[in-house]
């Protein structure tokens, strides 16, 4: 089965300013590579962190030396017009396959209602470029911008997962992100789910959640991963928690769930 995780970081410099991330000052490919194959993941998606000003070319390195392994969802400041230019060429980038945002600064939490973003949907649906957002604060947008921009491929992170506090707290707006799986261009990150409970592996409380969300976006627009480095758990454990724990999901619905929806979506051609 190939096993693609939707969502890490690698980083070179500054410690993570979420304190739930491993308080190193820098995560390399290689100390990632070394931890994927112990725990039996062929590829990983990078996601940029803001924490290191240099991440988007650490990403890009690593994409260049290992292009089966690894590939990126970049990101960009969109309140700068120059950012603008940049549209044409970015998916010849080495290893990118789209574009992100988490909005986890002061100044970037106005953006998907203040007017910032307001151009970066028509242009990169135009562009072909899928767009994941870390948009539990901004659902109802996601579903006007899904709406408004059909051709355009929209990611939600984490489960959409609400941000106040874990276990049932974190999964308070469940309905409200199930409703958006009614789009056909909307699909769910899967991602970081043991670091949402407060229990053991295999974190049970949760899974009533997991099944929820997985019938309402179905195994092609639902992509299992782990946010690796700040999770409670191995990331032996963050696989077999989908591949063992859940008896819902098996054969080729768990295949794509685990790696081939997301390639798929993404456009990811895996040697």
């Amino acid at each position: 089965m190939l096993i693609v995780d939707a969502q890490i970081h690698l980083w070179s410099q500054n410690l993570p300013s979420n304190p739930a991330h491993r308080q190193v000052p820098s995560f390399s490919a290689e100390e990632c590579l070394m931890e994927m194959d112990k725990g039996g993941v062929n590829a990983a998606l990078i996601h940029p962190p803001g924490w290191d000003p240099n991440s988007l070319v650490v990403a890009e390195q690593a994409a260049v030396r290992y292009p089966d392994r690894y590939a990126i969802l970049g990101n960009f400041p969109p309140e700068k017009p120059e950012s603008r230019d940049l549209i044409a060429g970015w998916m010849s980038r080495p290893g990118m396959l789209g574009l992100r945002w988490a909005f986890t600064q002061p100044h970037q939490q106005s953006w998907m209602t203040d007017g910032t973003m307001d151009w970066i949907w028509p242009t990169c649906e135009r562009a072909g470029i899928p767009v994941a957002l870390m948009a539990s604060n901004y659902l109802p947008q996601v579903a006007q911008i899904a709406e408004k921009h059909p051709d355009l491929k929209l990611i939600i992170d984490h489960f959409g997962r609400a941000r106040g506090g874990p276990d049932d707290a974190a999964f308070s707006n469940v309905g409200q992100v199930a409703a958006l799986a009614k789009f056909p261009n909307v699909a769910l990150k899967a991602t970081g789910g043991p670091g949402e409970s407060t229990q053991p592996y295999p974190f049970r409380n949760i899974h009533k959640y997991l099944q929820q969300l997985y019938e309402a976006f179905g195994p092609q627009r639902y992509f299992w991963g782990t946010d690796i480095t700040r999770m409670p758990c191995s990331w032996k454990q963050c696989v077999t928690m989908f591949t063992e724990e859940l008896p819902w999901l098996k054969g080729e619905e768990l295949e794509l769930v685990m790696g081939r929806g997301v390639c798929e979506f993404l456009g990811w051609k895996i040697a």
